[in-house]
């Protein structure tokens, strides 16, 4: 292997650097994935006493070797325990990320599959709920089937209406503590649980609805609507992306184009005008 260049008695090459390189990029992914939170903390230490193992290692010290060596082999047990919630994110995060277009057979299907949303009825139903201070989360989605949030709640496989989605959302009701989810133009659960997002930038009057709506968008390919029930303002959260306190006809013209929108290219995109791309959410609003 041709080596670039020695640092006392350390030999350095280019796989070396790209090594490096590689373990550093993980490193801050796995940062910004625990940010913020309790396992932050748990992390580091875990870090420190990893160096700590490689330092004895390195200056053979048998005893302390030994002894550190079945530490490490317990702690990455410990850390699958510990660190279950994020790991589970951190592949979630993944999986979003990685696409293959030209050959994925199942999201050609999906994209040549007409799909049929009533938005009438979801746009009547928030202008009660924001008339009348109601909170409600609604997660629409055209891609996933949403299973494993369905499975949290009650199923329901209903036709989508005004009155449905009211009387589920109705502060008496049983089933308004929670999300309902939209697949496939009907109501296929409520009172779903969804994953709670780690932002620390989202603003203090933004409560857990509005963050159990962040984190479903950040895992999955959804549109979520949110209902303030302090404020009575309506949001619409997609790709970790929150635009609030938005018109009716806002809301109506962003589902339209959730629901519209072909996976593109990035060739695709690049080729089209201006004029026809899709504009980004607004900032939020405080």
């Amino acid at each position: 292997m041709p080596l670039l260049f020695h640092i006392g008695f350390l030999e350095i090459a280019w796989v070396d650097i790209i090594d490096i390189a590689l373990v550093s990029v993980l490193l801050f992914q796995l940062y910004k994935l625990v940010k913020g939170t309790v396992a932050l903390k748990i992390f580091i230490g875990f870090l420190v006493l990893y160096l700590i193992f490689l330092i004895v290692q390195a200056t053979q010290m048998k005893l302390l070797s030994v002894i550190l060596d079945q530490f490490m082999g317990v702690g990455v047990l410990a850390a699958l325990i510990l660190f279950q919630q994020e790991i589970r994110s951190f592949l979630l995060l993944l999986g979003k990320s990685a696409e293959f277009q030209g050959f994925d057979f199942f999201k050609w299907s999906k994209n040549n599959k007409e799909y049929d949303l009533k938005i009438t009825p979801i746009i009547d139903a928030l202008k009660v709920l924001s008339d009348e201070y109601t909170g409600g989360l609604i997660v629409i989605s055209k891609t996933s089937d949403l299973n494993n949030y369905a499975e949290t709640g009650d199923l329901l496989d209903a036709e989508l209406s005004k009155r449905l989605l009211l009387a589920i959302f109705n502060k008496e009701s049983p089933l308004h503590d929670g999300a309902v989810l939209i697949v496939e133009g009907r109501i296929k659960a409520a009172r779903c649980i969804l994953p709670v997002s780690q932002n620390p930038n989202l603003p203090a009057n933004m409560g857990l609805r509005h963050r159990a709506a962040l984190g479903i968008s950040e895992v999955t390919d959804v549109l979520v609507l949110v209902v303030s029930e302090q404020t009575g303002h309506i949001s619409v959260i997609q790709n970790g992306k929150i635009s609030t306190n938005l018109m009716l006809s806002e809301v109506r013209q962003r589902i339209n184009l959730y629901i519209s929108a072909e996976i593109e290219t990035q060739e695709e995109k690049d080729k089209k005008p201006l004029s026809e791309e899709i504009p980004p959410p607004q900032a939020i609003k405080h």
